[in-house]
């Protein structure tokens, strides 16, 4: 059914909301409006497949509204439906000669009306149907007609093209035959070029036609842009151009002889019947093809091929009078028509292909080309006929034993009224060969260079710079786009460069290892280990390179070594005075020890004695006293005592540290005697 919306048209605002939802029910797009006038004009805007028409409305009525319809050209054929409260047959009659197509009472039931309209609806669909099929006939006619004509094929091929592209509404239509389990195919006719004849195509550029031929099947592609099938030509200007394709298959006696090729600039669905009347014309274009001998022409090719090898063979002969020279020179000489064609080939142009000359002779100059230079040989032949001769271009060509070789080919054009052009070539593999390979290892150096973590300058004799690779960059705190061609004692301090100079040329030419400094990009002096040498040609000095490298992390470790011995040397003076300090100690404990205890006794002994047990009362403070001391040297040299030998007792410089350290006290046991030593 068609899309349009069904067009309610009633004056009366209760009828037209019972119908509008009746319809909305049924699943109808609906639009609906009060008067003939408003009907009349959303007619045109709204595009309606059928009209729910009520006749009993002020002017225009329905009766009105439905003559203008019928009177209209694009509105004779719309479905209308009438609504009517009137019972008489008369005004029945007078709806249907108005034009009406079915009338509806009212009061109505949802049911019927919604019936009714879709028999109208069913009833248009078959009426366009049969119409489309009578066009589609017509048009099958006309072709046949045109193809059974006895007048000039070539103009009839053309107009059937030009009458499909103009039915199916594409933008080309082409007719392409192809010879039997060939690569070639001719495009005999298209739409868009009456004057068309004959044009070869490389079928392995067109994939889409390879599957017709192939399958036998027509075959329909929406959009080109995403087909998987043209995934491998999608760079092709053809490929581009059309975004939908269509190809039917023209088959003789269930064999393919070509293709009616449809393509359209625009995304277009082809529909069934496009599909099926093209398949009609293909099946009678296919018997007009036959009875016309074009393909039978088409397969002629050997008499065509002996005709140019007869005209290859005059063009020869205008040509030998250029042979003696030919054949002496040491470059090799062919010289081809303007298909491309060989003419004539020197002993040198054998030599170098492997062919002989009769090998040669008559073959496509592409056809020499490696595959990989298909396109290359397509612009050649281009170019000659645009009178564009290229010189000293390297292309690549198969010789006869399977060798690709290198050539350096330069063009001329010779004989201009004969349309020659000769083509000179040198072999130039080797060379190729070579300068690849240098390449390749000036690459592989540059990279070296690149990836080294010491500067490395290069500059000529003038101080000009001429190379300065990343760790350079790195270094002057500069790019090297900066430095390139800059003048290299402007790296250096004042003086410097000239010494560094003057320092090579005294030292056969180089010097290694040696300090000094360079000023970066900020001015800033940088210490660097220089290893130079003058760079000759023979005899001839061209220039010098410098390999520099960064000594700042060095001087600063030294630095920082320098300083961990200064702090080594002085901790090593501590422990000395701590040892002597704990060696004091060491002696001075059992000397007091021994007095105390003394003293001690005394006190005890002398208790009856005042003055003795004064005296005795002095030594024991007095060596108390000294005791202290004792104690505070081992505290000032962070030394706790310990075992030395049996059971005497010196200072233990690492614990007393420790204890220090971590809780800021003095030592836990100090050179004081103890009570067991009393």
């Amino acid at each position: 059914m068609t899309d349009g919306p069904v067009l309610v048209v009633d004056d009366d605002a209760v009828s037209r909301h019972v119908l509008v939802q009746a319809l909305a029910s049924a699943g109808f797009a609906h639009v609906a409006v009060g008067s003939g006038t408003e009907a009349l004009a959303a007619i045109d805007k709204v595009k309606p497949s059928i009209v729910l028409l009520d006749l009993v409305m002020p002017a225009p009525d329905g009766y009105q509204v439905l003559r203008i319809l019928r009177a209209r050209d694009e509105t004779r054929d719309l479905p209308v439906v009438v609504l009517t409260a009137l019972d008489a047959a008369d005004e029945i009659v007078r709806a249907f000669e108005a034009g009406a197509d079915d009338f509806v009472k009212k009061p109505f039931r949802a049911v019927e009306l919604v019936a009714r309209l879709r028999g109208q609806l069913r009833l248009r669909n078959a009426m366009e149907d049969l119409a489309q099929k009578e066009r589609d006939a017509q048009v099958v006619l006309e072709l046949t007609q045109t193809l059974a004509s006895n007048l000039d094929f070539r103009g009839i091929l053309f107009t059937v093209v030009a009458r499909i592209a103009e039915v199916a509404r594409v933008d080309r239509v082409s007719i392409v035959l192809v010879r039997e389990a060939g690569q070639i195919g001719y495009v005999v006719a298209a739409s868009d070029d009456e004057h068309l004849r004959d044009l070869p195509i490389d079928l392995a550029n067109y994939p889409e036609i390879q599957q017709v031929l192939t399958s036998g099947e027509p075959l329909v592609i929406a959009d080109a842009a995403t087909h998987p099938l043209l995934e491998i030509v999608r760079h092709a200007e053809n490929a581009r151009a059309f975004s939908s394709l269509a190809i039917l298959p023209i088959l003789y006696e269930g064999k393919p002889m070509g293709v009616l090729f449809l393509r359209a600039k625009q995304t277009l669905a082809f529909g069934d019947h496009e599909i099926a009347l093209c398949r009609t014309v293909s099946s009678a274009m296919a018997i007009a093809l036959r009875n016309a001998r074009v393909l039978q022409s088409l397969r002629d090719q050997t008499q065509q091929v002996t005709v140019a090898r007869f005209e290859a063979e005059r063009r020869l002969r205008s040509l030998q009078r250029y042979a003696d020279f030919f054949e002496s020179s040491a470059d090799g000489i062919v010289v081809i028509d303007a298909e491309a064609r060989l003419l004539f080939s020197n002993p040198k142009a054998r030599a170098i292909t492997g062919y002989d000359e009769t090998e040669l002779r008559g073959r496509r100059m592409g056809e020499l080309f490696a595959p990989e230079e298909a396109a290359r040989a397509r612009d050649l032949k281009t170019g000659f006929s645009r009178g564009e001769y290229p010189q000293q271009i390297d292309l690549r060509i198969v010789c006869k034993d399977g060798r690709v070789a290198t050539l350096s080919l330069s063009a001329n054009s010779v004989l201009r009224e004969e349309g020659a052009v000769l083509c000179s070539f040198r072999d130039v593999t080797q060379e190729r060969a070579v300068e690849a390979e240098l390449k390749q290892t000036k690459d592989f150096l540059q990279r070296v260079i690149d990836s080294s973590v010491d500067a490395i300058i290069s500059a000529d004799m003038k101080g000009r710079v001429l190379l300065f690779n990343r760790a350079a960059e790195r270094i002057y705190g500069t790019s090297q786009t900066a430095m390139l061609g800059s003048d290299v004692r402007k790296m250096y301090p004042e003086g410097v460069a000239g010494q560094i100079m003057r320092a090579m040329r005294t030292g056969n030419g180089r010097i290694e290892g040696l300090r000094t400094e360079i000023v970066d990009a900020k001015g800033d002096r940088v210490p660097v280990l220089l290893s130079a040498a003058l760079i000759l040609d023979g005899d001839q000095r061209v220039g010098s390179v410098g390999v520099f490298t960064d000594l700042r992390e060095r001087v600063h470790m030294e630095q920082r070594l320098a300083q961990a011995q200064e702090q080594i040397r002085a901790q090593e003076r501590q422990a000395i005075i701590a040892e002597l300090a704990g060696a004091a100690a060491h002696e001075l404990n059992q000397p007091l020890t021994s007095v105390m205890g003394y003293a001690e006794l005394l006190k005890r002994r002398l208790a009856s004695d005042p003055t003795s047990n004064n005296a005795a009362e002095v030594i024991f403070n007095e060596a108390e006293r000294m005791a202290e001391i004792v104690r505070k040297i081992g505290k000032i040299t962070k030394y706790e005592t310990k075992s030395y030998v049996g059971r005497a007792r010196i200072l233990d410089l690492d614990k007393a540290t420790e204890t220090t350290s971590e809780t800021g006290a003095g030592p836990r046991e100090s050179a004081t005697p103890s009570s067991d030593a009393k």
